[in-house]
């Protein structure tokens, strides 16, 4: 195999199908596998939520954040998941700055633009301009703005054709959702 300079890639998966979250952690453990430097960050799950995937980084070393406060409902203050992705996002440009990685995970980022937290054309300017142009960048989320599907070099959509939860009122599962 031929051993081409690396093209950092802006990677997104989105779609209201589930398994985004699951497609980019893959990514980060085969890039992991394959020896990259490798972190995930999640801007709305807490660290209560994400018990499997958190595990699962810890115990092969790959740093894994969940920094958010939890599940976001419009009807209630969504003051304080406001601010903790704000913070995200401030931790998020430090790590891009200083993490030396090849690949970062932001799972969940287009919540932030969906609640108006951040500006997407912000938010895209700042990478382009940041981002070390080798690192490959994953991003995650539902309802991913038009700017930045066209910004990702690959975008994959998970449409929901079934699940569980709604067919059926099964509640989520341990390694299946968390």
């Amino acid at each position: 195999m031929q051993n081409n300079p690396t093209q950092g890639l802006n990677l997104l998966y989105t779609g209201n199908g589930k398994g985004k979250t699951t497609a980019a952690l893959g990514l980060l453990f085969r890039a992991w596998g394959n020896g990259l430097q490798v972190a995930g960050i999640q801007f709305i799950k807490s660290a209560e939520i994400v018990k499997g995937e958190m595990k699962a980084c810890q115990k092969v070393g790959i740093p894994f954040e969940p920094l958010g406060k939890g599940f976001v409902f419009e009807k209630f203050d969504t003051s304080i998941h406001a601010e903790a992705a704000k913070a995200a996002w401030d931790h998020t440009q430090e790590v891009i700055l200083h993490g030396n990685l090849d690949m970062l995970l932001l799972d969940e980022i287009t919540y932030l633009f969906i609640y108006h937290w951040l500006d997407v054309n912000e938010f895209i300017d700042w990478v382009r301009k940041n981002k070390n142009p080798a690192m490959h960048l994953v991003m995650t989320g539902r309802s991913a703005p038009q700017e930045l599907i066209d910004f990702a070099d690959m975008v994959t959509e998970l449409k929901e054709v079934k699940h569980h939860y709604s067919t059926q009122r099964i509640p989520a599962q341990i390694g299946i959702e968390y």
